[in-house]
């Protein structure tokens, strides 16, 4: 009768072994296909440090195989007025242009301040958000 504990033992041993093969943590293993990701970020903000912090990331995203674009909304439309000693806004902006990123600026909220856009703030539409949103795997607002 000493066999049918161990029985028991090794059938849940079994068991177990097939349940949980392949499970793992985060935090322990990175994925194996590293697939790239369509990102959306929405900024609204003229704060040099929240606005250098989002081209940070969208920077690091563009560098790591993501799709990033940026829609510039209300106050984001001077992004190419922002000065700042600390945050250097202009640069990671351009860097963002230079791995591919697209940037994009409501044409509405241009037309308010009196602007024509720049190249960091190209003129864009509504219909340009939508398709951003709608076409995004993740949107990220600032």
């Amino acid at each position: 009768m000493m066999r049918k504990p161990h029985a028991y033992f090794l059938v849940a041993m079994l068991f177990m072994a097939i349940t949980f093969q392949g499970c793992n943590t985060a935090a322990t293993e990175t994925p194996k296909d590293k697939t790239s990701m369509r990102l959306g970020f929405v900024l609204t903000t003229t704060d040099p440090e929240a606005v250098f912090n989002a081209f940070r990331l969208a920077n690091y995203a563009a560098e790591n195989g993501d799709t990033v674009s940026v829609f510039l909304l209300g106050k984001a439309v001077e992004l190419d007025q922002i000065v700042d000693e600390k945050f250097d806004v202009q640069g990671v902006a351009k860097d963002f242009l230079g791995k591919g990123g697209n940037i994009m600026a409501c044409g509405t909220c241009l037309k308010l301040r009196d602007s024509e856009g720049s190249e960091l703030c190209p003129r864009s539409t509504l219909k340009d958000l939508h398709e951003l949103v709608r076409g995004s795997d993740r949107v990220v607002t600032f």
